[in-house]
């Protein structure tokens, strides 16, 4: 299994590009921007994207899906409980940043708890952890690598202050699933550099 990080879109979130080095099946988990480099790695190291895999429906993290999914040939998961999000798109953006108006994310299917999603020899098992958003999920990949979104940061946690966000929800998702993790579990975080479940329980801020 092979990851690469690439830092995209207006608000500098995490994409990346995992794939199975046997199989040479993908996916690509966020999509901030369309970028040509994540599109010339793909073409490079003949990988087939299977799936966009979004962990929550924040325009940060969704930019660049129509356009990436028609260069891919691919569809695109996310958590039915952020539709709203998507759907406000630009209103959220316009409220941030002023971007100018934006398509609205054209998703293929939903992303459940407990959700296992094979690629190559990998499985990937969706945790459904609301609290940043309400549809926010994390994907968790051999039980050995987890793809936060903005749930978890190093040290931190996401912000609950906008719409579908709730604190209790977000420190239940932390303390009662993400956190009972094995500690050698590396967390990939939506923004900022890598943790893992190990480090979260001795300092992260919500325990």
């Amino acid at each position: 299994m092979q990851i690469m990080t690439f830092v995209a879109g207006p608000i500098d979130a995490n994409n990346y590009l995992i794939w199975d080095e046997d199989s040479k099946e993908g996916i690509l988990i966020d999509c901030s921007e369309y970028r040509e480099d994540i599109l010339d790695v793909i073409k490079n190291k003949n990988i087939k994207i299977k799936h966009i895999l979004l962990t929550h429906g924040h325009f940060d993290h969704v930019i660049g899906v129509n356009k990436m999914k028609k260069a891919l040939n691919t569809t695109v998961g996310i958590n039915n409980g952020d539709k709203a999000l998507l759907e406000h798109i630009n209103e959220f953006g316009n409220f941030f940043i002023g971007l100018p108006e934006l398509e609205i994310p054209e998703i293929d299917f939903n992303v459940s708890d407990g959700d296992i999603i094979n690629v190559g020899d990998m499985k990937i098992k969706v945790l459904y952890t609301p609290g940043h958003t309400e549809g926010g999920v994390c994907y968790l990949v051999d039980n050995k690598y987890l793809f936060s979104g903005d749930t978890l940061f190093k040290g931190s946690y996401g912000r609950t202050d906008l719409f579908g966000g709730n604190y209790k929800k977000i420190a239940s998702s932390l303390k009662d699933i993400i956190l009972k993790l094995d500690d050698n579990v590396i967390v990939y975080p939506g923004h900022g550099e890598i943790s893992d479940i190990g480090y979260e329980k001795k300092y992260n801020e919500i325990i």
